[in-house]
C-alpha cells in the first residue's frame, strides 16, 4: 500500500450495533473543517454501504471478524490493523471499548484515546496492567463523569488528566427533523391518540430496573389520569417476568409492550413522559432523545442520567418506586404552559452540553487532544 501524505484519524469501533454507529458519526464530526481525514475501522459486523453513509466519515472499513475470532489474543485483527496503520499517515487513534483499545495498542504505535462507554472496564487486573503498560500511549474518555470517576478509582496511579469526560452527543437539528408528531408517532405505535402516556425505552434486563417503574407506575395509577398507560419498548429475557408482574400489580391492561422498535427514537413525541429506571446508566442516550423530543423527563438519580437530567427534570433514588410514583403524579399535574418551559430547558441543556458544537469545543480543548493533534 501507498503511504498518503494527508493526516487522518483512526477511528477503531468493536461494531455498528445499537448505539455504536451513533458513536462513530458522533466522533467523526469532532474533525470537521479541521484538515484531518477520518477512516473508520468496524472490527466486527458485515460490509454494509448504509452503515458507511451513516457514519459520515471520509473512509470506512470493514474487518468482517466473527465474536468467536477476536477471542484470546487476537492475533489477525492485530495484524490486519498493523497494515491498515501503515498505509496512511494517521496521527492517532480513537477506539471504542476495551477489545478495540487493546488491538489498536498493540497493532500500531499511535496514540490512543480509549473511549469507555460502560462502568468497571478497568476492574480486572489484566487490565489494570495492561493499561499500565501503555499509560505512555494511552489516554482514556468516559461518556459521563461518571464512567471517568469509575476509571480514575480502578487506576489511581495515573494522572487526573489522562481521564476527562467526553459527553455522547446528538445532532440536535437532524433528530428534531426525524422525529415524527405525537400524532403520527402514536398511530405508527399503535397507540390510543387520547391516552395519558408513560414511555420507557430499553433492553428487558435487570440493568434497566423496569420492575421498579411497573411497580412505581401501579403505586401512582391513582393519582393519574384515568386513561393513563405505560408503554414499553424493547425486548430481552426478562419480559415474561415483567408481564407477569404487570398483571399481579393489577395494571396488566395498562402496560404495553411492544418489543423490539427500529429506530425508536423518531417516536418519541408519543409519550407524555419518558422515565428511565436504570441502575447505573453510564450515560443514557435515549435520554438525549426524549429532551429532543420535548418530553418531560424522570429519571435514577445515580450514573450518567444524574448528569443529563439534573435541573431539567425529576429525578428520584435508585429503586425507589415510591419516589417514582410521586415523580410521575408530579408531571401528571403539569400545565401546558409549564410543558412548553420544560422543553425549552431542556432544549437549552441539549445545545449547552450535548450538541455535536458544544461537545466537539470540549474535544479540542482536551489536554492530551492539544498536545497530539494541532489543528490544520
Amino acid at each position: 500500500m501507498t503511504r498518503s501524505a494527508e493526516r487522518h484519524v483512526l477511528q477503531f469501533c468493536h461494531g455498528y450495533d445499537g448505539p455504536f454507529l451513533d458513536c462513530a458519526r458522533q466522533y467523526a464530526s469532532l474533525f470537521a473543517g479541521t484538515g484531518y481525514r477520518v477512516t473508520t475501522v468496524f472490527l466486527t459486523g458485515v460490509a454494509d454501504a448504509e452503515v458507511a453513509a451513516a457514519c459520515a466519515c471520509d473512509e470506512v472499513l470493514f474487518m468482517e471478524y466473527s465474536s468467536r475470532a477476536i477471542r484470546g489474543l487476537k492475533l489477525g485483527a492485530i495484524g490486519d490493523l498493523r497494515k491498515i496503520a501503515a498505509s496512511r499517515n494517521f496521527s492517532f487513534c480513537i477506539a471504542h471499548r476495551f477489545k478495540p483499545i487493546y488491538i489498536a495498542l498493540l497493532g500500531t504505535s499511535l496514540p490512543v484515546i480509549g473511549v469507555h462507554h460502560a462502568f468497571g472496564d478497568y476492574k480486572r487486573r489484566s487490565r489494570k496492567l495492561f493499561a499500565h503498560i501503555f499509560r505512555k500511549r494511552l489516554s482514556l474518555l468516559g461518556v459521563s463523569d461518571a464512567v471517568r470517576d469509575d476509571m480514575r478509582e480502578c487506576l489511581p496511579k495515573w494522572p487526573a488528566a489522562r481521564i476527562q469526560t467526553l459527553y455522547n452527543r446528538i445532532d440536535v437539528p437532524a433528530l428534531q427533523a426525524s422525529q415524527v408528531s405525537a400524532g403520527e408517532a402514536r398511530e405508527i405505535l399503535g397507540l390510543s391518540p387520547d391516552a395519558w402516556i408513560v414511555g420507557n425505552v430499553g433492553r428487558l434486563h435487570p440493568d434497566k430496573d423496569q420492575a421498579t417503574l411497573l411497580e412505581g407506575f401501579a403505586t401512582a395509577l391513582p393519582g393519574l389520569p384515568a386513561n393513563s398507560q405505560l408503554v414499553i419498548l424493547g425486548k430481552g429475557r426478562l419480559e415474561e417476568d415483567l408481564k407477569a408482574q404487570a398483571r399481579e400489580l393489577g395494571v396488566g391492561d395498562r402496560v404495553l409492550f411492544l418489543g423490539q422498535v427500529p429506530e425508536a427514537r423518531r417516536y418519541f413525541r408519543a409519550f407524555d413522559v419518558f422515565a428511565l429506571s436504570s441502575d447505573h446508566e453510564p450515560f443514557g442516550m435515549v435520554l438525549l432523545e426524549a429532551m429532543a423530543a420535548g418530553v418531560p423527563l424522570l429519571a435514577t438519580a445515580c450514573g450518567g442520567a444524574k448528569e443529563v437530567v439534573e435541573g431539567v427534570g425529576i429525578l428520584f433514588p435508585l429503586g425507589d418506586a415510591e419516589h417514582l410514583a410521586q415523580g410521575l403524579q408530579h408531571l401528571a399535574a403539569m400545565n401546558e404552559q409549564q410543558r412548553h418551559r420544560c422543553a425549552e430547558l431542556m432544549l437549552d441543556r441539549l445545545h449547552e452540553r450535548f450538541s455535536d458544537r458544544a461537545v466537539g469545543d470540549a474535544f479540542w480543548h482536551l489536554p492530551h487532544v492539544i498536545e497530539m493533534a494541532p489543528r490544520g
